[in-house]
């Protein structure tokens, strides 16, 4: 009986173990809105881009004394980065005493926006 009982014990244990991760699991994959991996990837691909283009004004503006468009940036080679990261596009405003870096998206998923600016602080909203 006391051989039933621990095999018992260790499989309600498993059981529970399985159930935990599998619960992780779900909400680490969701990140982004989405559970499908090239969705996360997307997501991930897109915050580099951010802060690519937040370096690259940093950098810009070290060298020119002031911040720069995405234009300017990817004429003066300080950035590769073209338009956008489908269905994600970004943009560039800049004002005397900083910028801000906002990736859009143009089929109504979520995050909708994800934005950047001289803090180096990734922001996103629906």
């Amino acid at each position: 009986m006391g051989k039933a009982f621990g095999f018992l014990s260790v499989l309600i244990v498993v059981g529970v173990g399985l159930y935990l991760y599998a619960t992780q699991l779900r909400s680490v994959s969701a990140v982004g809105g989405t559970n499908n991996p090239t969705g996360v990837a997307n997501i991930v691909g897109v915050k580099g881009d951010l802060l690519g283009i937040a370096n690259a004004e940093r950098q810009y503006y070290a060298s020119q004394s002031k911040y720069a468009s995405l234009d300017e940036l990817t004429d003066g080679h300080y950035l590769t980065i073209s338009g956008g990261r489908p269905p994600y596009t970004y943009d560039v405003e800049t004002s005397g005493s900083g910028f801000q870096v906002t990736a859009t998206r143009s089929d109504g998923g979520t995050p909708a926006k994800l934005s950047i600016d001289e803090t180096m602080q990734v922001q996103t909203s629906n």
